[in-house]
């Protein structure tokens, strides 16, 4: 009766020694046989002895991006505001690519769709850090200049649609395009200081207003204008809000500003998936351009959307 649990703290130390080792090999590049099977693996081993948050979305975050940066993207994803009288939640294309799928309540606290499907941001990370791997995971990830010593960290979102004009007469048939893809950007400096900014059509904002016009248009020069005049920051980055607002319908996104909201999805409830490995297969296709083949995916401080 007595010897039972014999072994049982050596027993769980080790298998803590091999998930530990798992998880490093495959977040630093390693190629280990069976390293999607090796990184589930690990990922049970350390949420079942507590060394995760919890049994979500953490230890695949530690596996992909390390235990530092794994906990800093968990932390830093903003709760996410919805205009009033929207539906559609940002999902995991993997699952839902249709509107009928990823339409959720229209009030209140939400973080599911009508259907059962999670609230969803896929993760990527650039690490401009000193030591950093080759721009953490970003395959020739421009570093260079004030990008140099900085973490950037993008959380970016799938709509079925953008249905920009959905509800007006005649035109909201044609006033969409299929898949649509949008981003909440981080930035953390070498000294602490973390700015965050919001793609928006064809640019990139930080509070809702007017002087974003050329921005959003994609007009390099007024862009350029509203910030040589300081009435808007230069390419869309401000103060870290911890605030996602997204507008109906066209799913634009800002950091701050007002805009009229009946429901949230806390950050903390918004399930998050590193995109690095489903941009390295790139097997699937969208009517827009996915993230992995946008400009910003490489160099952070881009200041278009295309």
């Amino acid at each position: 009766m007595g010897e039972r649990g014999q072994g049982t703290v050596e027993w769980v130390a080790l298998l803590l020694v091999v998930a530990l080792l798992l998880v490093g090999l495959v977040a630093a590049g390693v190629r280990v046989p069976g390293a999607s099977l090796a990184r589930a693996i690990a990922s049970r081993m350390l949420c079942a002895a507590s060394l995760a948050d919890s049994c979500g979305d953490q230890p695949a975050l530690i596996a992909a991006y390390g235990t530092e940066v794994g906990g800093l993207v968990r932390r830093r994803m903003p709760t996410i505001a919805f205009e009033r009288g929207s539906r559609a939640l940002p999902v995991d294309f993997r699952r839902c690519r249709r509107p009928a799928c990823g339409d959720g309540s229209a009030r209140g606290l939400v973080h599911r769709t009508d259907r059962g499907l999670p609230v969803t941001a896929f993760v990527h990370v650039v690490d401009c850090r000193p030591g950093a791997a080759a721009g953490s995971g970003a395959a020739g990830a421009e570093c260079s200049g004030a990008r140099a010593g900085r973490l950037y960290v993008q959380y970016w979102t799938y709509y079925a649609d953008s249905a920009t004009l959905r509800g007006v007469p005649v035109a909201a048939a044609r006033g969409y395009h299929r898949d649509d893809w949008e981003s909440v950007q981080i930035r953390i400096g070498p000294g602490g200081r973390v700015d965050q900014r919001a793609s928006s059509h064809h640019g990139y904002n930080h509070a809702r207003g007017v002087a974003n016009w050329g921005s959003d248009a994609g007009l390099d020069p007024l862009r350029g204008l509203a910030e040589a005049l300081g009435v808007r920051p230069r390419n869309g980055w401000g103060p870290e809000t911890r605030l996602l607002l997204v507008s109906g319908g066209s799913h634009a996104g800002n950091a701050a500003g007002v805009l009229r909201v009946d429901r949230l999805t806390p950050g903390r409830r918004v399930r998050l998936i590193p995109l690095e490995p489903i941009a390295a297969a790139d097997r699937y296709r969208f009517a827009i351009v996915p993230p992995w083949r946008k400009r910003v995916w490489r160099d952070p401080e881009a200041g278009g959307t295309d």
